[in-house]
């Protein structure tokens, strides 16, 4: 909670900067390298000096504060901050502690197409257990606390109620142990039975000898704001500039020649977003084919379009974008 206390204090030096826009940004962690070529890929234009967590936009009426990703939708939920960048178990963590209201919680305004990631119950590989409901009763590790309980919570409905907590709901039968950081080494240390952390390759999960057991939430890097932005036309202008990037990077211009009679099953493998391009050439009965193409796609793409007759295949880069 110190950080958390940090934060606020950060936010509150924030005031003075009422006439800019506030959007804040993992200060660090698996999502903040991206989250930044995601923002200079939007020509979002800043210098972030040496330890300092808050950063002037120079081209927009705009100011970068750099917080904890769990600490992004609570300043965003409570309007402290208009934009955040964030990952959606961050998200969900918090409303699950903070149901949302019509004046409170987070707007998600687009997957961000990074940082994918699942939070998973996870258990020793060699121990017995092999479902969740074999941890009722028992004892988990993990910094989703909130999620956790109520998970569990959810797993342990309909069997024999306990007497009730000091909040009306039934006593919690699992005990949460909440860890602020290497979870996985919990079930090795005899700290609990199982623990429920997230999971991007599972290298890590596999060195530490668990397995998982049963997934909670898939999550990603989410753009979110506030229910009450300062400046909604920035919002959309900086909303529309992150989804060009974004969909730049799904996709690539590719463009080939092919005679006239095979257009036709050439516009099939590549139909493009729209429409393919389509340009005489000099040459008599040959014409350019210009469109975009799923960057994961475009190796089988140019396969087919060499077997179909094209030619003088090349592909191009896409920076940014605005596509419907």
């Amino acid at each position: 909670m110190a950080g958390r206390r940090e934060s606020f204090c950060l936010i509150d030096e924030l005031a003075s900067l009422n006439d800019r826009l506030l959007f804040a940004v993992p200060k660090k962690g698996r999502l903040n390298e991206s989250a930044l070529n995601l923002l200079a890929g939007s020509d979002i234009q800043f210098h972030r000096h040496n330890r300092l967590d808050i950063a002037l936009v120079k081209n927009h009426p705009l100011a970068l504060v750099f917080l904890p990703a769990s600490d992004i939708p609570v300043f965003v939920g409570q309007g402290r901050v208009d934009l955040g960048i964030t990952g959606r178990d961050q998200v969900a963590e918090h409303e699950t502690e903070l149901p949302p209201t019509d004046t409170t919680g987070v707007v998600e305004m687009m997957d961000l197409d990074f940082g994918r990631c699942k939070l998973q119950v996870q258990v020793p590989e060699r121990g017995v257990i092999t479902r969740p409901e074999q941890l009722v009763g028992k004892t988990v590790a993990t910094s989703f606390v909130h999620l956790a309980e109520k998970y569990f919570r959810d797993l342990e409905n309909g069997l024999e109620q306990d007497p009730t907590g000091n909040d009306g709901k039934p006593a919690l039968k699992t005990s949460i142990v909440n860890l602020g950081g290497s979870v996985e080494t919990a079930c090795a240390l005899g700290v609990a039975d199982g623990i429920l952390d997230l999971v991007e390759s599972g290298e890590t999960m596999r060195v530490a000898g668990l397995k998982a057991i049963s997934t909670v939430i898939d999550s990603t890097a989410v753009l979110i704001k506030s229910k009450h932005v300062s400046n909604p036309s920035l919002i959309d202008l900086i909303a529309a500039r992150i989804r060009g990037v974004i969909n730049a990077q799904k996709y690539v211009l590719c463009t080939y020649n092919i005679e006239r009679p095979k257009l036709e099953a050439a516009c099939r493998i590549t139909p493009g977003k729209r429409a393919p391009t389509v340009t005489a050439l000099e040459e008599a009965g040959w014409v350019a084919i210009q469109t975009m193409v799923e960057r994961k796609r475009i190796a089988v793409v140019m396969d087919e379009l060499t077997e179909a007759g094209a030619s003088d295949i090349l592909v191009t880069k896409i920076e940014n974008s605005r596509t419907a």
